[in-house]
């Protein structure tokens, strides 16, 4: 019975089935920026990159704000929103890495986090859940490392604006990556709550 109840919460609260939908597409257009900003970062063109991240963060927020005020959470946007903020937390790392703005470790760092979490995937599908609702922390470690990111980029300019970059950014990146490893364990904790309930059951 325990397994059930949560169960019934997740039908009663499920998003949608809709694909056009304007958090959707604004989740779309991010996802299309990738490639542009890959681009940008990867040729050293800082200031544009820097623009280009901007506008991807506001975005991430604008279409999160739109999909609650109207009611248009969909299962689409579930994927959309967490599969374009990773795209560009690795691409931008991959760049600064490669740039050498950032070490490598801190590349591994952070996608072995997400490695960690699909592989609580297979898990979810034997017990008939999708993927799990993104966490606070989970976001807010996202918000970090995205916010610390065009800081790091001007951590190499001369100066005063370099030198209180490079401190500002590298404080949030690593807020950013405690925040985001606590949220894979909030996961886990749902993970083998949800195996312990079936197997209860």
């Amino acid at each position: 019975m325990s397994s059930q109840a949560p169960r019934e919460r997740t039908r009663t609260a499920a998003p949608s089935e809709r694909v056009w939908t304007v958090p959707n597409a604004i989740s779309g257009v991010r996802l299309l920026l990738v490639p542009v900003f890959a681009v940008l970062i990867f040729t050293g063109r800082d200031v544009a990159a820097i623009v280009v991240l901007v506008v991807a963060g506001a975005s991430d927020w604008l279409d999160g704000v739109i999909a609650r005020r109207f009611d248009q959470t969909s299962r689409v946007g579930q994927l959309l929103d967490p599969a374009a903020d990773r795209l560009y937390i690795f691409v931008t790392l991959i760049g600064l890495g490669w740039r050498e703005v950032v070490p490598w470790w801190l590349v591994l760092v952070i996608a072995a986090r997400d490695v960690f979490l699909a592989g609580m995937i297979p898990t979810l599908s034997r017990h008939g859940y999708g993927p799990l609702p993104v966490h606070l922390a989970g976001k807010a470690g996202t918000f970090a490392l995205m916010y610390s990111f065009p800081l790091l980029l001007l951590a190499g300019r001369p100066g005063t604006l370099g030198d209180v970059a490079s401190t500002v950014g590298w404080a949030s990146a690593l807020w950013g990556v405690g925040l985001y490893w606590f949220a894979a364990l909030l996961y886990l904790e749902q993970v083998v709550r949800i195996v312990r309930e079936d197997r209860a059951a």
